[in-house]
């Protein structure tokens, strides 16, 4: 392998690298995004129907 052939390849794989990690924004936080999104379908899924069941068991318990 000649050496214009390695410092080609070497080149090839640098260009390749920066394309593939691009620069992060400092302000742009997308794990926030995701944090939001996931605490708030928590919320939506599990915690707002047990909560309603949880303040109706009074009227579960009454025969009727």
């Amino acid at each position: 392998m000649s050496v214009l052939t390695a410092l080609l390849l070497r080149g090839l794989t640098g260009l390749a690298w920066r394309l593939l990690v691009p620069c992060l924004d400092p302000f742009h936080r997308p794990w926030q995004q995701l944090r939001t999104t996931g605490f708030t379908s928590c919320f939506l899924c599990f915690l707002l129907p047990l909560g309603w069941v949880l303040s109706h068991l009074e009227s579960y318990k009454k025969w009727e």
